[in-house]
């Protein structure tokens, strides 16, 4: 049987990228949906949005993305000349506006962390793993959401807190999650995990700084109460 093609003209006027992000603004498209808008049309019976899905998945993400060039998108089906100068200019354009940017205090405590991401994670219905990658400095080097979840060694692999902090060469880490109900107290799980991630960091040569709990308005830093 013939793999039917979806392509965007088919898909219902609301659940288009474009004009998703017309009605709910840009921050609540995905990776791939952003994509598929600079890539504007798909190719072979695919639509951009499949297309924008499969550079993703070869290049594992966004940072791979990054670090592709103009040769290595277009061994991609479907991604020819055009195409690629649009992904590399308009990746190039972030590069350039990151740099334009004023380089962000360094992290001396756990406020700082707190004060960084305490209104965006909140108030959020699932755990969200970040982890902030820091130079010699503690200067923030990138942010990076490593899981979404319950909280447990199954999510929260040490190679995924450490993948992309390699690929930045940085000198440390800080690990923060939110607790949904609110409360801060580390869980058993947390504790469990924060040994693993120092464990893998002693290992590598990166340092686990911090792990930060944020709850409702408040935070509580593992480094403080003595668990690292």
């Amino acid at each position: 049987m013939k793999e039917e093609k979806i392509l965007v003209k088919d898909v219902p006027l609301q659940e288009r990228p474009r004009e998703r992000l017309l009605t709910f603004g840009p921050e609540q498209l995905t990776n791939a949906e952003l994509l598929a808008i600079l890539l504007r049309t798909g190719s072979h019976g695919r639509s951009a949005l499949e297309l924008a899905q499969r550079l993703l998945t070869r290049f594992e993400g966004l940072t791979g993305l990054l670090a592709a060039d103009s040769r290595e998108l277009m061994e991609e089906s479907g991604m020819g000349p055009a195409k690629a100068t649009q992904v590399l200019a308009a990746l190039e354009f972030g590069r350039r506006v990151q740099r334009a940017n004023p380089a962000p205090k360094p992290i001396h405590s756990p406020n700082d962390v707190a004060s960084r991401l305490m209104e965006r994670l909140q108030f959020l219905s699932k755990e969200h793993f970040v982890v902030l990658h820091l130079d010699t400095k503690h200067r923030v080097l990138g942010e990076e959401v490593v899981s979404v979840g319950t909280l447990n060694a199954s999510l929260v692999h040490p190679r995924e807190v450490f993948r992309t902090a390699i690929k930045r060469n940085a000198a440390a880490v800080v690990c923060v999650h939110n607790h949904p109900s609110g409360d801060p107290t580390p869980s058993p799980e947390d504790i469990d995990v924060t040994k693993r991630i120092v464990e893998s960091g002693r290992i590598l040569g990166i340092d686990l700084v911090d792990h930060v709990v944020i709850g409702r308005g408040t935070y509580v830093s593992m480094r403080e109460r003595g668990l690292i």
